[in-house]
């Protein structure tokens, strides 16, 4: 009995030189609409759907292929009782189904597309086709990846049939494929919702969390440990976004540390560099140039920038091109690089540089997804942070604006260093960071440990309130001349008296930037 394909694509890329291969080799071509005419145009055998089920296509082409002289062929197992039941019917076996939705994601991603036109792009026949292809796929193969036509021509040449093993591997791509198209169409039809609602609904019944495989990485956090990187349909600035330039693959740590200097450096409107090691800033410095700030960063912590991962705001130029390559990094992030940036950090081959492009292209993920065992938390991402206009100076001791400043640029750090976290700055440069600690005092120690002498006269940020007045006294005694924290302890007022005593300033923002 001769074979026979259904063809039914709306991406038409390759279908011809598929659909000519398919009738080489004997296949009948089955095929609707706008599919059929591109084939038949370039002379290739069709038969139109409509000749198959007897029946035209009806309601503007919303109803074609959804009658069982189709789907009976597309679901029959070849048994016995299921061929003979479709002889009984007048049925004919499908055995490849090659198909591809309505571009409902291009669709909505155009500006301004109303609801009508959202919902006449929801395929239905086509997913119907895919799922039964897939669900049957001992005895059918489904397409619906335009890349895979090569592959299938040739096995079908070699072995006059798809393996088993073959129609397995095309099923989960389809119901793979049906299931991102549902997720898109839900996601939209939701926030539709949410536009016509004074608030949002808040977290869906259903999360779904989807990615395509991007990179299959050497390992995890550890050696011992598998990973992979999978890039999400996500628009703006962001790592999954940025392109390559040079280097050796980004492993499992370096993208998370690039993510982590990314959102650092877009913090702020000034030129900026920041060095991350293990997500945290070991230094950050604003300057009127990139290869001052980055030369600043650098000297906050020599010892800990040794391997680190570099971020800018700007792109970056031959003069920091030249300091970049002085020590080891992993990788720098950065906009862009000028041309004779990349020619000097080519001497550095296995040095990774990623082109974040336009930092003010707000990134369209909304969400910060921890996963636990047994489940996940997902949370709106930390974005922004209160502005100068909004704190408050609760000390009788009030800063100027340049030590307003100053505390603005140790704020938008502590903001992203591991809790418990202090931050130590001093002319638009960190000077100590205590990341990570279980108790603030212990944060403070740290930082200020590694800012030694320097301290004096420096000012201090607190990604979270002070329980006790124990870390104001002891930054006191070192000589820091400002604190910033959000405040909202019931011991404020023991805290406010310590500035006091110690005639610092002290200025609480009101909002907490725990980074766990």
């Amino acid at each position: 009995m001769k074979k026979r394909a259904i063809l039914s694509v709306s991406n038409k890329t390759g279908i011809v030189e598929f659909g000519r291969g398919l009738a080489e080799m004997g296949f009948e071509i089955v095929s609707t609409g706008g599919t059929a005419k591109v084939l038949k145009s370039e002379g290739i055998p069709v038969t139109y759907i409509s000749d198959v089920t007897g029946f035209p296509e009806i309601l503007g082409g919303r109803v074609k292929t959804l009658h069982p002289k189709v789907h009976g062929g597309i679901l029959a197992r070849r048994t016995k009782e299921h061929l003979e039941e479709l002889k009984e019917n007048d049925i004919v076996p499908i055995d490849l189904v090659v198909v591809n939705l309505y571009p409902f994601k291009e669709t909505i991603s155009r500006s301004g597309v109303t609801l009508r036109e959202a919902i006449e792009n929801i395929d239905i026949g086509g997913p119907t086709m895919v799922r039964a292809a897939a669900k049957n796929y001992e005895a059918v193969g489904v397409v619906v990846n335009p890349q895979r036509y090569g592959e299938i021509l040739d096995e079908l040449k070699r072995d006059g049939e798809l393996s088993l093993d073959t129609r397995f591997k095309l099923a989960v791509e389809a119901f793979s494929h049906t299931a991102e198209y549902d997720r898109y169409v839900a996601k939209f039809l939701r926030e539709k919702i949410s536009e016509d609602k004074s608030e949002g609904e808040g977290f869906p019944e259903l999360f779904v969390l989807e990615g395509s495989l991007a990179q299959q990485l050497r390992y995890g956090e550890n050696p011992h440990q598998k990973a992979a990187f999978y890039r999400q349909d996500t628009e703006g600035c962001c790592i999954a976004a940025a392109e390559k330039l040079q280097g050796k693959e980004l492993s499992f740590n370096n993208l998370v540390d690039a993510e982590a200097a990314l959102e650092l450096v877009k913090e702020f409107e000034k030129t900026a560099a920041v060095i991350i090691k293990h997500t945290n800033p070991c230094g950050a410095a604003l300057d009127n140039e990139l290869c001052r700030a980055y030369r600043r960063a650098f000297d906050a912590d020599p010892v800990s920038a040794f391997g680190g991962i570099v971020g800018f705001n700007r792109p970056v130029d031959e003069a920091t091109a030249r300091e970049l390559v002085k020590t080891f990094l992993e990788a720098v992030v950065a906009p862009e690089f000028t041309k004779e940036a990349l020619n000097i950090l080519a001497e550095k081959p296995n040095l990774r540089l990623l082109a974040a492009g336009d930092l003010r292209k707000s990134c369209t993920d909304l969400y910060d997804i921890k996963k636990i065992g047994g489940g996940f938390l997902v949370q709106e991402r930390d974005r922004g942070t209160v502005g100068k206009e909004e704190w408050q100076v609760v000390s009788s001791r009030k800063p100027n604006a340049e030590e307003i400043n100053e505390l603005d640029f140790a704020w938008k750090v502590v903001k992203h260093v591991k809790s418990n976290a202090i931050v130590i700055t001093k002319d638009k440069r960190t000077l100590g960071v205590g990341a990570g600690q279980m108790n603030r005092v212990g944060a403070a120690k740290i930082a200020l440990e590694q800012a030694g002498t320097k301290v004096k006269d420096a000012v201090v940020a607190s990604d979270a309130f002070f329980p006790f007045r124990d870390t104001v006294d002891e930054v006191a005694r070192k000589g820091v001349k400002a604190i910033i924290q959000p405040g909202g302890s019931i011991r404020d007022k023991e805290t406010i008296e310590a500035a006091d005593e110690h005639g610092i300033i002290l200025v609480f923002t009101g909002r907490r930037h725990f980074k766990h």
